[in-house]
């Protein structure tokens, strides 16, 4: 298989920077180029600080790659699926391209945020960047554990990595985002057996509700979901805490080798099931963003920049 961008299926780190850029010109060629270079960008500070587990990710919009890349499209590619109901949406938001970088200092972050802002140059405007960040012991702000049920192991690569179904995009990973932003006063007025009834999760020892007292809205329930066939739908999250005094949220990363793993996830978080349960978490966090990219492998990246 090609090389998978070493970001994609990492560890979680301490801190990240998510970069989201729209492009402004219509050089293609040279930014072909300019992603190689931010590759070797990535290399070079995992090699140069080692220590800070410096990884990196480089995607690219699902508009823009028809673009970027117009005679090779991944077999799969498709826009954000935005979706309403209710009073709960899901919005697409500008976004060609997307740069996430982790490191375990949040210097190294900064100033790889700087290079790559500097090497993108007149080429794109900055859309938005966020600063993502270790919270306790790997918990998102609401208090609960972020991504129980993540895949572990080889088996990340199972479900976030293009196979030999497309072989031109093998070592790629559809990615997903969206920008959630809490409502922290409303969720924390709710008493403790309150949000673990929304969570279908226990907030201490972040264990499961037994089936009979877990809710079908509850967070638990709505994102663990089977397709037609009753397989599990997946995706690998590489989601982080963001915010300061006055903002919290989650910056929401969705990896996975079919953007229909996301669609289904967020169709049953949004829309629900017939009996009109949705995701009750949605009561008390609102996404302001959302936009689709596919983060090709990195052989992909270097080929096609000849």
């Amino acid at each position: 298989m090609s090389q998978v961008q070493k970001g994609v299926c990492a560890e979680p780190n301490l801190h990240a920077l998510y970069l989201t850029f729209t492009v402004v010109d219509d050089d293609v060629q040279a930014m072909r180029l300019k992603l190689v270079r931010i590759l070797e960008l990535f290399s070079h500070y995992d090699e140069e600080y080692y220590e800070a587990m410096v990884t990196g990710v480089v995607a690219i919009g699902t508009e823009y790659w028809y673009e970027l890349y117009p005679r090779l499209i991944p077999n799969e590619l498709a826009p954000f699926p935005a979706m309403q109901c209710d009073g709960r949406q899901a919005p697409m938001t500008p976004g060609d391209v997307l740069i996430q970088i982790k490191a375990d200092r949040l210097d190294i972050c900064h100033e790889m945020g700087l290079e790559v802002i500097q090497l993108l140059g007149p080429h794109v405007d900055l859309y938005e960047q966020v600063t993502g960040f270790r919270y306790l012991d790997g918990r998102d702000l609401t208090g609960f554990m972020d991504a129980s049920n993540n895949p572990r192991g080889m088996r990340k690569y199972d479900i976030a990595i293009v196979g030999d179904e497309d072989p031109e995009f093998a070592g790629g990973s559809y990615i997903h985002i969206q920008r959630y932003r809490h409502n922290m006063t409303k969720w924390q007025l709710l008493a403790q057996p309150h949000q673990e009834q929304v969570m279908g999760r226990t907030k201490a020892a972040n264990k499961e509700l037994a089936e009979d007292k877990k809710a079908p809205f509850s967070h638990a329930s709505r994102t663990q979901i089977k397709d037609s066939q009753g397989n599990p739908v997946e995706v690998l999250q590489q989601s982080m805490p963001y915010g300061d005094m006055k903002v919290q949220g989650l910056f929401f990363i969705s990896c996975a080798r079919s953007p229909e793993a996301f669609r289904q996830l967020l169709t049953s978080r949004v829309i629900g099931d017939e009996k009109g349960h949705y995701d009750k978490l949605l009561d008390y966090t609102f996404a302001e963003t959302g936009s689709a990219y596919f983060a090709p492998s990195v052989d992909f990246i270097k080929h096609y920049a000849r």
